[in-house]
């Protein structure tokens, strides 16, 4: 009998022999590194001369590996490799489809340690962030694989007299991942596995910046059994792949997590009919963040800064749904400024293998050159309380950043900066924080720390994001939990790891018999 889904529990690295397992694997992934790695079509390994070069942003001169890089040859294979094993694939039962999922999962957490060690080398996640984002990647299997179970068995419908009326879903077809960095296996493993699960096939192409834990993620599902062309693993550039494989016209649906920018491209081109298409492209888009926490005159100032401090800095900012915004209601603002700049100035900031680091570094030369241009802006716009250096001498190094007294208008107050920097803007009343926090055109996650029952049951009601969180941190939904997805210009709020992510990727059949 299948147990009911229960989340990973996370690693205690306090204690000495987790600490332990965790430096042996990290001792082995680096014996590995500067590897090569094939694209797989089809269950082929294609080796290409052209390459993907990985690099460690603690030190960017190591290589991780070099990976095969895809032309737009290999894109139209891979997409008609992914057409001829649908027609397989969808024929599979619903049931022996999701017991792949659980076999991977199974895999993962025996090789749990070295999957978080090689996202601590390549993405520059600490310990405990990379735990957690093998422990999602784990969560995504044994979830959808249990919904799939669940939306296999007879649908409710009325009953009518002299009829058999049933509904059931169907998959749509060949689909193109497109996951982040910052989740390099656990957004990768979940927008890639609950299509697949839901019948579809799919040609995957991950993140430049994280390729090679993206291959071991192929590994475990060849390992468990997966039949080859139902995930083709596609690393190239966008520029010479991307839109060749979103305007395909054998692609149902493209499942990105990204940027805005990138995301209504994408959304654009796919709304565009290509010669020979037959159907309509559905998207589902995850994109940006500008989120905001609310601390409320009438709470524990403590609590509320720790829980700040986490969704500002945990992965140096760079997640959608960390805290960019700090919104501080009446006289609680500098008794808060006190504390955030004490404790701020406490974190520690260094190579993310070293533990007991909070703040690693960024991913890469790019995205330290641009959130060290935000800083230098936020200087002429607000008041540097704490931080402002940055050091990429041997890593992307960027200090834990806070600035206060911003004007809710001002660009660090409303643009996506993706890193360590954390505005702080003062309200005079909670109906203002709202309206604050409101006015951006993202709308994904969202806190408020208070006391107040009136003033929580306003934010239930008025504070206008796809996730939003009462006197704890915004960052860390949990599968199963807190299903994920934003408002307005954050995306098409398609609440991965919930009820009904899988639906997005199938289509509802209703099937009447007369007798």
């Amino acid at each position: 009998m299948l147990m009911p889904f229960a989340n990973e529990p996370l690693t205690d690295f306090t204690r000495e022999e987790n600490q332990k397992k965790m430096k042996e694997a990290l001792q082995k992934v680096k014996s590995r590194l500067g590897r090569e790695y094939p694209l797989i079509i089809g269950g082929e390994h294609v080796y290409t001369e052209e390459k993907i070069v990985s690099y460690n942003p603690s030190c960017h001169s190591e290589v991780i590996g070099r990976v095969s890089r895809a032309d737009r040859a290999l894109a139209q294979r891979a997409i008609e490799t992914a057409a001829e094993a649908f027609l397989s694939w969808r024929q599979v039962p619903p049931e022996a489809r999701a017991r792949y999922l659980f076999k991977a999962a199974a895999i993962m957490r025996k090789r749990k340690h070295e999957l978080s060690a090689w996202m601590v080398l390549e993405a520059g996640k600490n310990w405990a962030e990379a735990d957690a984002d093998t422990a999602e990647a784990i969560d995504f299997l044994e979830f959808y694989g249990r919904e799939m179970i669940r939306l296999a068995q007879p649908q409710p419908v009325t009953p009518y007299y002299g009829e058999e009326n049933t509904l059931e879903y169907l998959p749509l077809g060949v689909g193109v991942i497109i996951p982040p960095w910052n989740f390099p296996l656990a957004i990768l493993t979940g927008t890639t596995v609950g299509p697949v699960v839901a019948g579809n096939t799919v040609v995957l192409k991950p993140a430049s910046n994280t390729p090679v834990i993206a291959y071991m993620f192929m590994e475990i599902m060849q390992e468990a059994g997966l039949p080859p062309g139902v995930i083709n693993f596609l690393p190239g550039s966008g520029g010479e792949i991307g839109d060749f494989l979103v305007g395909h016209p054998l692609v149902h649906f493209i499942n990105f997590t990204g940027s805005r920018d990138v995301g209504l491209h994408i959304n654009s081109l796919a709304a565009r009919i290509a010669p020979g298409q037959k159907w309509i492209k559905r998207v589902a888009a995850e994109m940006g963040g500008k989120d905001a926490i609310i601390i409320d005159e009438d709470c524990d100032l403590d609590e509320a800064v720790a829980g700040v401090i986490t969704s500002a800095y945990g992965f140096s900012g760079q997640k959608c749904s960390a805290c960019s915004r700090l919104i501080v209601v009446g006289d609680a603002y500098r008794p808060v400024l006190d504390k955030l700049a004490e404790r701020v100035a406490q974190l520690k900031t260094g190579p993310a293998e070293e533990y007991g680091t909070d703040v690693g570094p960024v991913i890469d030369g790019a995205s330290y050159n641009k959130i060290m241009g935000y800083i230098q802006i936020g200087r002429e716009e607000g008041r540097l309380l704490v931080g402002g250096q940055g050091d990429n001498s041997r890593g992307y190094f960027i200090w834990p950043t806070v600035f206060a007294d911003v004007s809710p208008r001002a660009r660090i107050a409303q643009e996506e900066i993706f890193g360590p920097v954390l505005a702080v803007i003062q309200a005079k009343t909670f109906d203002e924080a709202i309206a604050i926090a409101n006015d951006t055109e993202y709308g994904l996650t969202g806190g408020v720390y208070s006391r107040n029952r009136a003033h929580l049951e306003k934010a239930r009601r008025e504070f206008h994001v796809g996730n939003l969180y009462f006197n704890r941190k915004c960052t860390g939904a949990l599968v199963g939990v807190q299903p994920f997805g934003g408002f307005k210009m954050s995306g098409t709020n398609s609440k991965a790891g919930g009820r009904d992510y899988l639906k997005l990727f199938m289509q509802a059949k209703s099937i009447s018999e007369r007798f």
